[in-house]
C-alpha cells in the first residue's frame, strides 16, 4: 500500500478533514491531498508527526512485511548503541505480538532477546562508568565493586558467585532433550571445564564423539583442556601437539590451538596460530576474532601501538570485507583504536 492511501485510511478512521489534518502538521490541506493522491510525498521529516498524530509508529505508515519490519529492528539494534525509550517500546510490542504468530515465532523470540541484551549492554557501560568513578573516589570501600563485576564480568573469588552450575543444568538439559544435536555438548563442556568438572566433561565429550557431524578435531582439542583442568599440563601439551601434526593447516585446529595456547599465557606462539589461522581461513568475509585476540595480547604486553596496529586491520576488515559504514562494531573498534593510541 502506498503512502498517501495509508495517510488517507488513517485520516478517515479518526473523522478528520484534509484541512484538520494540515493544520496539525503545519501544512495546507493541498499538500495533504497532493499526498492522498499520490502526487507528491510528506518531507521525511514530518514522518514523525504524521506517526504520532496517528498514533501510530513510523513504520505503520508503510506497507511493509513482517519479514521487513523484523529485518528493520534487527538493522537498528545493529547500528545503534542505545535506543530512545518510546522505540524500545514499540519494538518490545511488536515483536511480542509476532511471538503469537508460529510463522515468525522463532527470529521473534531471537530478535527479542536481542533487544533486552542490547538495553542490558547499553546499561551496562553506564553502570561501568559510574562504578568505575566511584571507585576511584572511594578504592578503600566495596559497595560498587560488585557492580563493576557483574557489567564487565570481573572474576568473582567467592565460589557460589563463579560457579558455573545454572549454566551447566541448563545445557545438560537441553543435551538430553536434544541427544543428536553437536552444538548443546560445546557449551556444556565448556561450563563443566570452567568449574573442573573433569569427570562428567569426559562423560559428555565420549557422547559427543559418538555424534555424526562430532569434529574430531575439537573432540581432541577437548581432551586437551580435561587433562589442562585436572592440571596435567604434561599430557594437555602432548595432545595438542599430536593433533597439530594431524591437521598442520586445519582452521579449526590453529584457532583453537591459538585459544589452548593463549589460556596458557604463552603469547608469542598464541600470536602466530592466530595470524596462521586468520590467513587460512577460506570463508568470506573473515570474521575478527583473530584479530581482537592479537590485540588483546599485545595489550597485555604493553605493546599499545602494535595493539592499535591490529584494530586498524580490524577495522579494514569490517569496511572492506564486511561492507560496514555504521555499524556499532566498527565505532567500537575505532574508539579502541583511539584508547590505545593514547596508552601508547
Amino acid at each position: 500500500m502506498e503512502l498517501g492511501r495509508t495517510i488517507k485510511q488513517l485520516r478517515l478512521k479518526a473523522e478528520m478533514t484534509q484541512e484538520q489534518l494540515g493544520e496539525k502538521l503545519g501544512v495546507s490541506a493541498q499538500s495533504v491531498s497532493k499526498w492522498e493522491n499520490g502526487a507528491a510525498m510528506p518531507d521525511i521529516t514530518a514522518l514523525p508527526l504524521i506517526a504520532e498524530t496517528f498514533g501510530v509508529s513510523i513504520d505503520d505508515l508503510f506497507d511493509l512485511t513482517v519479514e521487513q519490519r523484523l529485518n528493520r529492528i534487527e538493522n537498528r539494534l545493529d547500528i545503534e548503541n542505545e535506543l530512545p525509550q518510546d522505540v524500545f517500546r514499540e519494538y518490545e510490542d511488536y515483536l511480542k505480538a509476532q511471538m503469537e504468530e508460529e510463522e515468525h515465532r522463532k527470529r521473534a523470540t531471537q530478535l527479542t532477546a536481542y533487544l533486552y541484551w542490547h538495553r542490558m549492554n547499553a546499561d551496562g557501560q553506564k553502570v561501568s562508568r559510574y562504578a568505575r568513578e566511584a571507585i576511584r573516589m572511594a578504592p578503600a570501600e566495596k559497595e560498587c565493586q560488585w557492580m563493576l563485576q557483574k557489567a564487565e564480568g570481573h572474576a568473582a573469588w567467592d565460589w557460589n558467585i563463579h560457579n558455573h552450575s545454572k549454566a551447566i543444568d541448563f545445557y545438560r538439559q537441553l543435551v538430553e532433550e536434544n541427544p543428536d544435536i553437536r552444538l548443546p555438548y560445546l557449551y556444556l563442556l565448556d561450563n563443566l571445564l570452567a568449574d573442573h568438572r573433569t569427570q562428567e566433561a569426559e562423560t559428555y565429550l565420549k557422547r559427543y564423539e559418538t555424534l555424526k557431524d562430532a569434529n574430531p578435531v575439537i573432540a581432541g582439542v577437548y581432551r586437551a583442556h580435561i587433562a589442562l583442568a585436572r592440571f596435567d599440563e604434561p599430557e594437555a601439551d602432548r595432545i595438542m601437539a599430536e593433533l597439530g601434526e594431524q591437521y598442520p593447516d586445519d582452521f579449526v585446529y590453529l584457532f583453537e590451538a591459538a585459544q589452548y595456547y593463549a589460556l596458557k599465557c604463552d603469547y608469542d606462539k598464541a600470536i602466530a596460530l592466530y595470524e596462521h589461522s586468520f590467513e587460512t581461513e577460506t570463508r568470506r568475509p573473515r570474521f575478527q576474532d583473530e584479530l581482537m585476540a592479537i590485540a588483546d595480547i599485545y595489550e597485555i604486553q604493553g605493546n599499545y601501538s602494535k595493539a592499535a596496529q591490529t584494530y586498524d586491520r580490524i577495522i579494514d576488515l569490517l569496511k572492506n570485507e564486511w561492507g560496514l559504514k555504521e555499524d556499532t562494531s566498527l565505532r567500537h573498534a575505532e574508539k579502541e583504536k583511539a584508547r590505545l593510541l593514547a596508552k601508547a
